[in-house]
């Protein structure tokens, strides 16, 4: 059984004020071409479909074309809602569109949504599992369970709840932060999570694939093979140049208890995200020897300050190979100041619990936060994100104080 394993397809999503759209179109289109090259027997899209929990009609079409187009090809597709997303309007119809083989999870619930295919391949039955991103005080409160206070917890107890036969194959779609030991894997850029909401990968250990999305790093969790995270399709943060095998994760199933050893088949994107970060002799010397046609283009100087002379330099290159300049700027500073204030792009291209915490911190004079704290601060993230309506300032007010609450055991 051939499975294509997509994540973080982030829908919608502009960077440094330049909407992909175009760019995840042409990629959506690539895919599509490989689909009909290789013959998947199935999707897999772990979470975070769209940028935002309300897209914008351009994302909603984009993507109601690319599930159109899977549907004329006939492969089934079993998708969930991530972090980003807003789980009911993902699974809108859900019951409608199962029928055309779109399978959506969109809400955690207290039995999980599911689908087995009787014997698809010649080796058994196979179970696909649709977990969307869990909080754990949802959990606690579809299993009636008020102990539950960790993801690891969350997650190990909602399955815990559920009726898996291991004597089958089970794969599962999950849409969170896992980790060994407490070690996290490598971030790719935008998604950073600051250590919170970690799920240790041993609540898995029944299922023979884990098809996750989240983190931004097409990475396999330790040396879990059968764990393994997509990555986003394109860059969308400099910091993800780093990992420049982007994506489809291809997973070839047989017989229950045979090898799986999933394989990133790169597809090449409209336009590469080239990041320069270096000194100032070093950096012009790449901008002119790599800098190609149609680049995503930043460039940090690290020895001495921008000048005009070198930003006009700079630009001019960039434009005689009609590229796209999205940062140029020198971190080299003669003297600190612990005052300055974050650039606005870097702020834009942070998730926001990361900001409540630099600000909470800021506030208190603190080093870090603690695991209490850095629940509220993603919990507060959470609600921004999916906030549905401009007009319930109280009662995000009141939820916001009752989660202060249970965390702190009711004390000030």
């Amino acid at each position: 059984m051939r499975l294509f394993h997509i994540a973080d397809l982030h829908i919608g999503k502009s960077i440094y004020g330049r909407s992909m759209i175009e760019d995840q179109k042409y990629w959506i289109d690539k895919f599509l071409t490989l689909c009909d090259e290789r013959h998947p027997d199935a999707v897999l899209i772990a979470g975070d479909v769209y940028d935002r929990a309300n897209p914008s009609a351009e994302a909603a079409d984009l993507m109601g074309y690319f599930l159109t187009e899977l549907v004329n090809r006939s492969i089934p597709v079993y998708m969930i809602a991530g972090n980003h997303d807003s789980g009911q309007r993902l699974a809108a119809m859900k019951d409608i569109i199962a029928k055309q083989g779109i399978y959506v999870a969109g809400n955690v619930s207290k039995e999980i949504v599911h689908y087995t295919l009787p014997d698809p391949d010649g080796f058994g039955p196979v179970t696909f599992w649709l977990v969307p991103y869990l909080i754990p005080e949802a959990v606690a409160q579809h299993l009636g369970d008020e102990s539950i206070h960790t993801y690891t917890d969350a997650m190990r107890r909602l399955l815990e709840e559920q009726d898996i036969d291991s004597s089958h194959r089970n794969i599962i779609i999950s849409h969170q932060n896992v980790v060994v030991n407490g070690e996290e894997v490598e971030y790719g850029g935008s998604e950073k999570v600051g250590g919170v909401g970690q799920t240790d990968y041993s609540v898995y250990d029944d299922f023979d694939y884990v098809a996750l999305g989240h983190i931004h790093s097409g990475l396999m969790v330790g040396k879990q093979e059968r764990i393994r995270y997509a990555g986003t399709p394109l860059c969308y943060h400099f910091d993800e140049t780093k990992f420049r095998k982007k994506g489809v994760v291809e997973v070839v199933i047989d017989r229950k208890g045979s090898d799986i050893r999933p394989e990133t088949i790169t597809i090449e994107p409209l336009h590469t995200m080239r990041y320069i970060h270096d000194p100032a002799e070093k950096a012009l010397a790449r901008l002119q020897d790599e800098v190609q046609e149609g680049d995503y283009v930043g460039v940090v100087i690290t020895d001495k300050r921008m000048t005009p002379e070198m930003s006009d330099y700079i630009k001019g290159i960039v434009e005689s190979r009609n590229a796209y300049l999205f940062e140029h700027r020198s971190e080299y500073r003669s003297f600190t100041n612990s005052g300055a204030s974050a650039r606005v792009n870097e702020i834009n291209e942070k998730p926001i619990e990361d900001l409540f915490m630099q600000f909470y911190i800021a506030q208190k004079g603190a080093d870090k936060l603690y695991d209490e704290e850095k629940e509220l601060m993603h919990f507060i993230g959470e609600m921004v994100r999916n906030s549905q309506s401009e007009d319930d300032d109280d009662a995000d007010a009141e939820k916001i104080l009752s989660e202060l609450l249970r965390i702190t055991g009711g004390n000030e």
